[in-house]
């Protein structure tokens, strides 16, 4: 959640395009979850920041059979790692990588299955039994977030900007989980209020 944010503040054309969106289909009242399917922009958003940022950069699958991988001949049974973060950066598969572009997943793009190229949650039957939730989750959190708030940096910036321009730091942090190299510290601003009276 916190790279879709961040990814949001930094693109503040791609921010108003998701608010936009949930205000011509939702109105006057708090996004909710029935509303999600209706909200194709703001579904290509999370997608998108999936695949940049996998909550989960390496799997480890155990071969069934001996293959070659590479060039290299892996025996049967063992562990290899997959780097499903290389794969959903990957220059043959995609298109400008490295770039937060959520209308890639605009068009009919599968996501399920057999599609190797779009794999955040893993793939097949031992694709992450919690992904359904975890999709679900990030599209209303962020639906929300977007709806109620607007959103701009926090705390003093290093090199003492502290103007409304600024923008997250995206570096990646280094660890089992795709977590950021430094704290999103990121400052609310009530846009949207459905809980106050009148």
């Amino acid at each position: 959640m916190q790279w879709a944010i961040a990814e949001l503040i930094n693109r503040p054309e791609v921010f108003n395009k998701v608010r936009n969106e949930i205000d011509s289909v939702v109105g006057g009242r708090l996004v909710e979850e029935s509303d999600i399917p209706s909200l194709p922009y703001l579904q290509a958003v999370i997608k998108e920041t999936l695949r940049l940022y996998p909550s989960v950069p390496v799997s480890t699958r155990q071969c069934r059979e001996t293959c070659k991988i590479k060039g290299f001949d892996i025996p049967e049974k063992t562990m290899v790692a997959i780097n499903l973060y290389a794969i959903m950066r990957d220059p043959e598969l995609w298109d400008d990588p490295a770039e937060f572009r959520p209308e890639r997943f605009l068009s009919v793009y599968e996501t399920k299955g057999q599609n190797l190229s779009y794999v955040p949650f893993g793939s097949g039957r031992r694709r992450c039994p919690g992904s359904t939730l975890a999709s679900s989750l990030l599209n209303i959190s962020v639906a929300a977030m977007v709806q109620c708030f607007d959103w701009k940096v926090g705390d003093h910036h290093e090199d003492g900007d502290d103007g409304d321009d600024r923008k997250v730091n995206m570096e990646v942090g280094a660890g089992m989980s795709l977590g950021r190299a430094h704290p999103l510290r990121c400052l609310p601003i009530a846009h949207f209020t459905p809980f106050a009276s009148n």
